[in-house]
């Protein structure tokens, strides 16, 4: 893995336009058609319907917008010669789990229950 160094904001910038890039690769219009249940297309026409759009404009921001924070989130970690180090024996030598972390597994999630 390569050691590089750079700004927060050079590499915030460099992602940016490399979403940007990717969104005007093709500037014509095309189509995707969706099969979605009666109830999730009324919940998408209610919520487009508060904010004064229609059901495709609503769908293609959403989807535009989670679109980039995937982009987004796949991040480039910059660090010095000795933090990159560390970080690499972390990841190479993780730590056991201990009690609460097994405690925290055994859970139902809030949204299975």
């Amino acid at each position: 893995m390569p050691k590089i160094r750079s700004s927060s904001s050079e590499r915030l910038e460099s992602a940016t336009a490399a979403v940007a890039e990717r969104a005007r690769v093709s500037e014509a219009k095309d189509s995707i058609n969706l099969r979605i249940d009666a109830r999730t297309r009324q919940l998408v026409d209610e919520a487009a319907a508060i904010l004064g759009k229609t059901r495709t404009e609503f769908m293609v921001e959403s989807a535009r917008r989670q679109a980039i924070d995937v982009l987004l989130d796949q991040r480039l970690f910059m660090l010095d010669p000795e933090l990159y180090d560390a970080f690499m024996h972390t990841l190479d030598n993780p730590p056991a789990p201990g009690p609460k972390l097994r405690s925290l597994l055994r859970r139902t999630p809030a949204w299975g229950k």
